[in-house]
């Protein structure tokens, strides 16, 4: 999930429930077997947040399909599934072969064009995209996405949702003018086939607003994310989790806008909902916990912001593991309230702990990683110890110009960060170069 950062010394991880990448699945056998009661109950433990339940059944659906043969589709339904989990946990390593194998099964069991194998083709680009290897995943989801025109018809909802994660691949990458007409043929394809009030429509909707949110235009993001919110509460009701999602979008485009005020009351209805529902998902009620914990901290609430993170910490690591991404960015916002309140012996060791994390899963050169080396940087800063922070700022503006061109907005931020440390060291002819960058940078954006 790609987002604008803000200006200043610190990098806040803000949770958007971008709905970006729809993971394709394939429908069981009708034959009930023991193969069928693993997957089955293995979806029902993924869908509830019991992992470590899940990967149980789920290695054991694999070891009852390879009695099949190496050659069945099934293996290649629990190669999928039990690699969509380790994917959910950020065990990206250990999910990629699983994808690879599945997509040769198909290929060789079914023929290179068959829907099946274009499902396998996207979930392997799925894993590249969540990894940031955009050049791995744009030509897997382009073969996704020809297969299904050729064998679906070019307006079938199976085309939709290739259209939709080829666009969201280019609105990580800052590539709006080349996403937008794929969301918007992908939204048109769905009401013409689904109908208006379709909640697939609904999500197709949230897509483009969540474009549009991203390039801060935000009176255009608005009525979209509020139609998906209409939609939903319709279609699903006012408690379903899908709802929450529509509600913490909203209300992330108002914090945005610096209006917590109306962002608040949805955080707290998103919160309710994700822990009222039946199973619910505790990676989602985490995030609706983080989310509500940064509205309360952007109002300068931060006793009750505080114990909000820690929940969703826990909730975090207990449900995705002590090395998920996800629990590096609620460690790094509890640093950032923490440095807000000047409590700098306690904000070290969870920046941290947050870099190793991303450093380890998400791998050396990725921009989040950047961030949190600019987070410790600015803590570094604050203290006086500027011979510690000024290593950690080149590296992290490297990562950013590697990652996303000499040009980027947020290379501008990281710019100016750097010529403040500079300037506390009296290096000002070297600080005022990196000003004249950033601002060159800014006035070329459009």
């Amino acid at each position: 999930m790609s987002k604008r950062l803000p200006s200043g010394p610190f990098v806040r991880a803000v949770v958007l429930a971008f709905g970006g990448l729809i993971v394709s699945s394939s429908a069981a056998h009708a034959e009930q077997t023991v193969w069928d009661a693993c997957e089955d109950a293995g979806r029902k433990a993924v869908k509830a947040g019991r992992y470590a339940d899940a990967e149980k059944l789920l290695k054991q659906a694999v070891a009852e399909a390879e009695g099949f043969g190496p050659a069945d589709t099934r293996l290649a339904i629990s190669l999928n599934n039990l690699a969509g989990l380790y994917a959910t946990q950020g065990k990206y390593d250990e999910a990629e072969p699983l994808h690879k194998r599945a997509l040769a099964i198909r290929e060789q069991a079914l023929g290179a064009d068959h829907p099946d194998v274009a499902n396998s083709l996207n979930n392997l680009a799925a894993l590249y995209h969540a990894q940031r290897k955009y050049d791995q995943a744009e030509p897997l989801f382009k073969r996704a996405l020809a297969i299904r025109e050729q064998a679906r018809g070019a307006d079938h909802p199976d085309v939709a949702n290739s259209l939709n994660n080829l666009a969201a691949l280019y609105r990580a990458q800052g590539k709006y003018d080349q996403a937008e007409p794929l969301y918007k043929r992908a939204l048109a394809i769905l009401e013409k086939a689904l109908g208006a009030d379709h909640p697939d429509v609904a999500s197709s909707l949230n897509n483009l607003a969540v474009l549009y949110h991203t390039q801060r235009k935000y009176d255009q993001a608005e009525p979209l994310y509020q139609r998906a919110l209409a939609i939903r509460e319709k279609a699903l009701g006012a408690d379903h989790p899908d709802v929450a999602t529509s509600l913490n979008n909203l209300a992330a485009l108002y914090r945005a806008q610096r209006k917590p005020l109306q962002a608040e009351p949805l955080y707290k209805r998103a919160l309710a909902i994700r822990e009222k529902a039946q199973g619910a998902d505790l990676a989602d009620a985490a995030a609706s916990l983080h989310n509500l914990a940064d509205a309360y901290s952007a109002q300068g609430k931060y006793d009750q912001a505080e114990p909000l993170y820690k929940q969703a910490l826990a909730l975090r690591e207990k449900a995705l593991g002590a090395d998920h991404p996800d629990v590096a960015s609620t460690l790094n916002n509890l640093a950032v309230l923490y440095y807000t309140q000047g409590r700098y012996d306690e904000v070290e060791p969870l920046l941290k702990r947050a870099l190793a994390i991303r450093e380890k899963a998400l791998g050396a050169d990725h921009p989040e990683v950047a961030n949190s080396l600019n987070n410790q940087a600015a803590l570094y800063r604050a203290q006086g110890k500027y011979d510690q922070a000024e290593p950690l700022l080149k590296r992290a503006l490297a990562i950013r110009e590697q990652a996303l061109g000499a040009n980027h907005p947020d290379v501008a931020t990281l710019l100016d960060n750097y010529a403040t440390l500079l300037e506390k060291m009296n290096r000002q002819p070297e600080a005022e170069k990196l000003r004249q960058r950033a601002d060159k940078i800014r006035v070329a954006q459009p």
